[in-house]
């Protein structure tokens, strides 16, 4: 299986992703998207595949969200893109792609719809149970 996750190391959620993913026995191409902007192309692609609009792609909390004002009326989907494009701290993550599908990973454990069954257990950095001793849990 093939894997690439668009990942910001700064991010638990990311980080936990990217962890379940490795935990399945998987070594994805992590692509720190901060540090490599993606092309329109790029970008829209996942969001696309995950059946998202770019809206729901978009991360508020700790961006210049507000001060850009992309919360007003009549944005349109272009002009969300060219923001998340100019301000690649917008686009939320992780964004996993296999090929078993695409997903927004929030939670994180929405990547385990994407990859092989996976039954060992393992825990989140937090210490929260994603899969129990009996292999039990996930979505």
């Amino acid at each position: 299986m093939t894997a690439t996750i668009y990942h910001n190391p700064d991010c638990g959620t990311s980080r936990n992703a990217l962890a379940l993913i490795r935990h399945a026995g998987v070594e994805p191409t992590v692509i720190e998207y901060l540090k490599t902007p993606s092309s329109r192309e790029q970008l829209v692609m996942p969001i696309d595949e995950a059946m998202l609009k770019p809206r729901e792609a978009l991360r508020e909390k700790g961006t210049p969200f507000a001060e850009l004002g992309l919360d007003a009326p009549g944005i349109t989907d272009d002009t969300l893109i060219d923001a998340m494009l100019k301000h690649p701290i917008l686009i939320n993550r992780p964004f996993v792609v296999t090929t078993l599908g695409t997903r927004l990973c929030r939670p994180s454990e929405v990547v385990l719809d994407i990859l092989p069954p996976v039954t060992r257990p393992f825990a989140k950095e937090d210490g929260e149970v994603v899969i129990d001793a009996n292999g039990k849990g996930g979505l």
